[in-house]
């Protein structure tokens, strides 16, 4: 097996987990997947992620060669955006990887383009099991009707908070607690903490896509956005008020800190993002951090629901039933859960959700704290996702923060925005 690459992830936390967004697509890779004489199929496989994902996912294919010596895996992983930038060349010159991380926002995209294998036929062959995954996972690699990708955890937006700062605050964040609750929490951190309640919620996609959810409407529809102009307007004045009230930090110094957080660097007390990147708190800062319950605005619906990375086919491979037995390996296997962890989400199957007790106080709350979505029904199906949905998703991480930064007026930002998820969505 070879690794390449080196990455940096934590830049990438808001934007959405697992399905963050941004730019084309290219697997990695050195050459087709082949075969040779003895019968042996070499298979490539590509993801994105950092050294300690490809430590774990190299201890997880040493497992999976072992099991099965005659398929041999080459592997290739990248920082997120060169990840993607490569998938597109490599796909576009029809030579993507055979196996390759994948997510929702990506889908739709790549199945219009022809990449995708539809992995159903495996499923019937009895190669690929697609039973015994947790709260309906099975079913979120399906478009229309067809299987093009297997998810491998799954994780749920949320808030994470300095707890420290918000027991001197006496601040308790309870299921159920409303907006402006939270806001009224952000201010007293402010007044009495000296430091910014959040590290700026504006620009978190999938935050607003809960927002807008909670009101009957979404981020995406099947064709294109959920929302209108006076909906994003709205929302982004509101951010931009906050950041001028200090309820937000101030988005120059959350950028003067990067890769590292506005929470761990102190600017903020607690930060919206997906809640399997807690441990990245842990691991960059000195206090105590845990998760609390995302806003509601009628003090019942969260909007919520799992997300996942999962693992796709390439429509080309020569190898389709060693691709699937590699992915019914890497999400059913309970030795591959011991080793992986929680670093892709909390494990989609059963199988490997037993096998794997989390030992850390972090694991833990993440383990307890989706137990609990999944107990209190809370959660919903998750908003489909277009092809070009990636491209909007990198533009609302961009306008929100130039217009935070003053560079542009709300207005603008919002008219901008709409220009172009319209070319990017072929509205």
């Amino acid at each position: 097996m070879r690794t390449q690459g080196t990455v940096d992830r934590r830049g990438l936390l808001k934007l959405a987990g697992g399905s963050l967004a941004a730019l084309g697509l290219t697997a990695a890779g050195c050459g087709s997947g082949g075969g040779s004489g003895d019968g042996t199929v070499t298979i490539r496989y590509a993801w994105w992620g950092s050294d300690d994902r490809a430590k774990r996912i190299n201890q997880s294919i040493a497992l999976f060669e072992k099991k099965y010596p005659k398929i041999k895996v080459k592997t290739d992983f990248q920082p997120y955006l060169d990840f993607w930038k490569k998938f597109n060349t490599q796909a576009s010159g029809g030579n993507p990887p055979d196996v390759f991380q994948n997510a929702v926002g990506f889908l739709r995209k790549y199945d219009e383009k022809n990449v995708l294998l539809d992995l159903s036929d495996q499923v019937k062959a009895g190669n690929l099991r697609m039973d015994g995954f947790r709260a309906g996972l099975e079913k979120f690699g399906e478009i229309d009707g067809r299987l093009l990708g297997v998810p491998v955890g799954s994780n749920s937006m949320a808030l994470v908070i300095d707890q420290a700062v918000f027991e001197k605050a006496r601040v308790t964040p309870r299921p159920g607690w409303t907006w402006d609750e939270f806001h009224a929490a952000l201010a007293t951190i402010r007044d009495t903490q000296g430091r910014a309640g959040d590290s700026g919620m504006y620009g978190v996609m999938y935050l607003y896509d809960l927002h807008l959810r909670q009101h009957g409407k979404a981020f995406f529809t099947d064709k294109g956005l959920g929302f209108t102009e006076a909906d994003l307007t709205d929302w982004w004045t509101k951010g931009y008020a906050g950041v001028r009230a200090g309820l937000y930090s101030d988005p120059k110094r959350v950028a003067q800190v990067k890769p590292k957080s506005a929470v761990a660097a102190e600017l903020a007390a607690s930060e919206f993002t997906w809640d399997n990147f807690t441990i990245r708190y842990t691991s960059e800062g000195k206090s105590r951090y845990g998760l609390a319950p995302i806003p509601t605005s009628d003090g019942k619906r969260t909007g919520q629901y799992l997300g996942s990375l999962m693992l796709s086919g390439s429509k080309r491979t020569k190898h389709p039933k060693e691709v699937a037995q590699f992915i019914d390996f890497m999400v059913h296997d309970p030795e591959v859960a011991k080793v992986m962890g929680f670093d892709r989400g909390v494990p989609a199957t059963m199988a490997q959700y037993e096998a794997f007790k989390p030992s850390d106080p972090v694991a833990q709350q993440i383990a307890a704290y989706e137990k609990q979505l999944v107990d209190t029904r809370v959660l919903e199906t998750i908003t489909p996702h277009p092809a070009g949905a990636d491209v909007c998703e990198a533009a609302f991480l961009r306008l929100a923060e130039e217009m935070a930064l003053g560079k542009r007026s709300v207005g603008d930002a919002v008219k901008q925005y709409f220009t172009e998820c319209a070319t990017a969505l072929g509205s």
